[in-house]
């Protein structure tokens, strides 16, 4: 008989989050975070995204072990955004078994009926802001820095609970070793000869560069499906988490002949692969694993780009990528791949640029949906 609670305390909010250790503590390519950064993720007094929603986070006990867990997420800011009458479940994690999957799923339904909301959409955790979606195929490679990972078989339990495809995200994958293709650089021509400059991000004022990238976020993903505005205090809390992984070389904004931000990019190192040696725990032995493993890194991600709407066609994405490959080459062929993650499956524009620069779609992710 399965039993469902909510998480009221410090010791079972301690086994919402180790939950996944023991459900993948086989699995090579888990790339859990911190067990201390995890906390603060869970604390209203420490994430901003807490002040505009109503987070309940479920365990779910069979056979007297933990089975299960899941988040139910009443995001104000998407409701006041989109006026959709969509709420999410997230952080979702169980055993291989169709019964838990639908009580983890049917307790969110009805804490999201409760609050007057007619549709239940997810995985968000949080929100597009964070990670979403389950992966649905591209098993055979490991996770990158801050995207989804799970079994295969999430998907089947989602479909036999009833959810079905609200939107798919693309991951692109390119080899360093190819030369950037000269049609990159003839569009980024066309942004230079309109005065466009790129400039490396200043490190040493993260939060005003990161401040820019809230501008030029919010004014070009204003439209996309599943947006939610970047908020001041969500900048605050990327500055602490982000100063330790973005690379100057590899973080590009681009301005007008003016002086104005029209463009940013965002390039970083795959700390999963230090994540991996750490396996949640700040051991010391983990310790010197991780920074052994963080010489090592070999693959990056492209997480950070936005263009203007106004600018947008006019090569300021050719010229950000040109000189972020500069970058990238600057370190002596240290990276070997490169991921552009995530693309909405119905991005056309990000999807041509993907194409033109080499990248071909080797990972998919689904975010589901049901009427409730």
């Amino acid at each position: 008989m399965a039993k469902i609670t909510q998480v009221e305390t410090k010791c079972e909010l301690l086994d919402f989050i180790k939950l996944p250790m023991s459900l993948y503590k086989n699995d090579p390519f888990y790339s859990p975070m911190p067990v201390f950064e995890q906390k603060k993720l869970f604390d209203p007094s420490k994430n901003p995204f807490y002040k505009d929603a109503e987070v309940k986070l479920f365990l779910l006990e069979k056979d007297g072990k933990i089975a299960g867990r899941v988040a139910s997420v009443v995001n104000r800011r998407h409701l006041e955004y989109h006026k959709d009458g969509a709420g999410f479940f997230g952080f979702y994690e169980s055993i291989n078994d169709a019964s838990v999957a639908q009580a983890l799923l049917d307790r969110v339904a009805s804490e999201l009926k409760d609050a007057g909301l007619k549709t239940m959409r997810g995985p968000m955790s949080f929100s597009t802001n964070e990670e979403c979606a389950f992966q649905v195929d591209g098993f055979d490679k490991p996770p990158m820095i801050m995207t989804p990972y799970n079994p295969s078989w999430y998907n089947n339990l989602m479909e036999a609970s009833g959810m079905k495809k609200s939107k798919d995200l693309l991951a692109f994958i390119r080899d360093m070793a190819l030369p950037l293709p000269e049609k990159v650089k003839r569009v980024a021509s066309l942004a230079e000869k309109k005065g466009v400059t790129v400039r490396l991000a200043d490190m040493k004022n993260l939060h005003r560069e990161l401040s820019i990238f809230r501008d030029v976020y919010n004014s070009s993903w204003k439209d996309n499906w599943g947006f939610v505005p970047i908020t001041p205090e969500e900048v605050d809390i990327m500055a602490a988490q982000l100063k330790s992984v973005l690379v100057p070389e590899l973080t590009i904004i681009a301005e007008a002949a003016d002086g104005q931000p029209v463009g940013f990019l965002g390039i970083v190192p795959d700390m999963n692969q230090v994540l991996r040696a750490l396996g949640g725990r700040l051991t010391p032995v983990g310790i010197l694993k991780a920074i052994y493993r963080s010489r090592k890194i070999d693959t990056i991600r492209l997480m950070l780009l936005g263009v203007k709407e106004k600018w947008r066609g006019r090569g300021v994405e050719a010229l950000m990528i040109k000189k972020g490959f500069e970058g990238i080459k600057s370190f002596n062929d240290k990276y070997k791949q490169i991921e552009f993650s995530w693309i909405l499956e119905d991005n056309l524009p990000i999807i041509y640029i993907s194409e033109m620069i080499g990248g071909s779609v080797y990972k998919r992710y689904r975010i589901y949906e049901k009427d409730i």
